[in-house]
């Protein structure tokens, strides 16, 4: 078990898991792959700590990041209401997910679902004002809270964008 820091209340240990981990990765003579290792294994608890700040920023409002994202993708809309497979596409999620997510807002009193006026295959799902009130409230908190405070400097910021645009790219995430 990973030593405590002394008095300390928390879990965390008193040494970096992940440094510990690219020690062992070059050890182990993997040295090729330590850094990548490092990368993946940051970026993924990088995920799990801005999640855990995005639930406790949202519990109030009784919404997950991805109801919120739907939320939003449809009161940045013109008409308020899109199709359901475009909010799938659009968010990057599976139209499963999308459908779920709907399904609960739907519950929620925050969207509707509707027959698309020309075509009859497709159906729209449109922002009820519940929904635009929740959601707009829910942005002052997540702006306050979460992306207003991300904890790095405006070019700290600015460079970690563009290392992460430049993945998605190779990634073939970006056209």
């Amino acid at each position: 078990m990973p030593a405590r820091r002394r008095g300390s209340d928390d879990d965390r240990p008193a040494f970096d898991p992940i440094a510990e981990a690219r020690r062992q990765w070059i050890e182990h003579g993997w040295t090729d792959a330590a850094e990548g290792m490092s990368v993946v294994t940051s970026v993924m608890r990088v995920q799990q700590l801005l999640l855990a700040r995005i639930d406790v920023a949202l519990a109030p409002f009784d919404l997950t990041f991805a109801r919120y994202e739907i939320l939003q993708l449809l009161r940045f809309t013109r008409s308020g209401a899109l199709p359901l497979g475009k909010i799938g596409s659009r968010l990057q999620v599976h139209p499963t997910s999308a459908s779920s997510a709907v399904d609960r807002l739907e519950r929620q009193g925050y969207v509707r679902r509707s027959p698309h006026p020309t075509d009859g295959r497709t159906t729209l799902i449109e922002l009820l004002a519940a929904g635009e009130d929740v959601v707009t409230q829910a942005t002052e908190v997540l702006n306050d809270a979460v992306f207003g405070a991300v904890g790095l400097s405006a070019s700290q910021t600015r460079d970690l964008l563009e290392l992460l645009e430049a993945f998605r790219r190779q990634a073939g995430d970006l056209a």
